[in-house]
């Protein structure tokens, strides 16, 4: 998987706020109206979210995500691995119930 495909498919998203874009990260905000816009568009590259899940995250997922806020049950995770190359998104949503913010990662 490519992480640059990736954000390029997701970048076409209206987001309602960009919080940074660099080669290996990307965050941003996006509003309940085009949240299942963009986990369809990440179902493309990881399928299934890995959480929210009744099994706890393997040792390398949490890794991972760690340096990024981790990750709670009420929040969603895609994950990909191949031998050194992880790629991660999550999806943590706001109190408000109409806002979600997106982190996706390459480590």
């Amino acid at each position: 998987m490519d992480f640059s495909e990736v954000k390029k498919e997701v970048k076409d998203i209206n987001f309602d706020m960009l919080r940074m874009d660099k080669d290996d990260y990307f965050e941003a905000v996006v509003v309940k109206e085009e949240l299942e816009k963009l986990q369809e568009r990440l179902k493309k590259f990881f399928i299934e979210p890995i959480s929210p899940s009744k099994d706890r995250l393997s040792f390398q997922m949490q890794v991972a995500v760690k340096d990024f806020g981790s990750i709670r049950n009420d929040q969603t995770l895609y994950f990909w691995n191949e031998g050194q190359d992880t790629i991660f998104a999550m999806l943590w949503p706001w109190q408000d119930g109409s806002h979600t913010t997106l982190k996706m990662g390459k480590r």
